[in-house]
């Protein structure tokens, strides 16, 4: 019994000093830096990514914000982050199919949009990737989209005294580093935070609908929240919603990941947040209007051995009732958001 007290004071006394000497390298990190508190809004569920690896800082922010609108990031210099990635389109791509990288490459996919990613467990349209910063980096190596290196992007960078300054200032080394410029970019990307639109006015008791938004409201209640559960308005699994496969992409979705025939055709269920303004629509922008998106469920829908059981029938919708649910949509709409200027390129 005495060996075994001996023991259990052992352990307790080790994982004490892994804790504090964690918690030291933690105030050393964030030493000198302004704390930035996590954007969880009123209603939502906890994030899944705490930035628990990577404090959150105004200099980290504001730093991962000057990379993501900075073209050397790309081989070509031409294409940044936020050139696929548009504020005004709820930071995905604005009114065009699939997006454009270097060398006027034409991307397989229609680029997703980005914000409240701080609760997604899986990114991208597949799902490829399980952490922000593995899916930051495909798009930078990526040779339809920035065609880079990470050791070409870091020579770049190093001759930037502002960003020499800033890196060593954020992270504390001398030297940057590939995980420190993905770092910084998930600090930025993963600080997105759209909650401010009409719907989230209302449910505060702060607006009101119309009587046809309220009627859309009830129609998607009724057909569209088993996807698109409130309040982040996706469930973030994948699903074949009936499309048709583009003969010319044969883009098969998340079989291309699993290898899976039952994951034939699913793609993730985007969220509707901002979906009035971040047209195109579905994984390669095949519809241009949020109409058309609608109508696709009620008219278009393919059956496939892995269509969605939810959807073998459709969903039946008069014209009016459409239109309801077009402008209860319009409601996600939160324009403080895609009108800050502290989400803007820096000046």
């Amino acid at each position: 019994m005495r060996k075994f007290r001996i023991l259990f004071l052992s352990a307790g006394i080790v994982f004490l000093l892994v804790i504090i000497t964690l918690s030291c390298r933690r105030e050393q990190k964030t030493k000198g830096l302004e704390p930035l508190a996590q954007s969880v809004p009123e209603g939502f569920p906890p994030p899944r990514y705490r930035f628990q690896d990577n404090p959150l800082t105004r200099e980290g922010f504001e730093l991962g914000r000057r990379l993501f609108y900075d073209g050397r990031l790309s081989i070509d210099g031409t294409v940044s982050c936020g050139s696929c990635h548009q504020q005004i389109a709820a930071f995905g791509t604005f009114e065009h199919d699939r997006s454009h990288g270097v060398f006027d490459s034409h991307t397989l996919r229609n680029a997703p949009v980005l914000f409240n990613l701080a609760w997604a467990d899986k990114f991208h349209w597949d799902g490829e990737f399980t952490t922000p910063e593995h899916a930051i980096a495909q798009p930078i190596n990526g040779r339809l989209e920035m065609g880079e290196t990470f050791s070409s992007v870091i020579a770049k960078l190093e001759k930037d005294e502002w960003y020499r300054q800033q890196f060593k200032k954020v992270f504390g080394s001398p030297f940057i580093r590939p995980e420190q410029v993905l770092k910084a970019l998930s600090q930025f990307t993963l600080s997105l935070v759209s909650a401010n639109s009409k719907y989230d006015r209302v449910k505060k008791g702060l607006d009101q609908f119309t009587a046809s938004e309220q009627n859309g409201y009830q129609i998607y209640k009724t057909h569209c929240s088993a996807c698109h559960p409130e309040p982040l308005f996706t469930d973030f699994s994948f699903r074949n919603i009936g499309l048709p496969v583009d003969t010319a992409l044969m883009d098969y979705g998340r079989m291309r990941i699993t290898g899976k025939k039952e994951d034939s055709l699913k793609f993730k269920v985007p969220t509707l947040r901002n979906s009035f303004i971040s047209s195109n629509y579905m994984h390669d922008g095949r519809f241009n209007t949020l109409m058309q998106c609608i109508d696709h469920y009620r008219f278009g829908i393919q059956q496939s051995p892995t269509l969605d059981p939810l959807l073998r029938n459709g969903i039946s919708l008069t014209n009016s009732q459409a239109l309801d649910l077009f402008r209860f949509l319009r409601t996600l709409t939160d324009s403080s958001f895609i009108l800050n200027p502290a989400l803007a390129k820096p000046l």
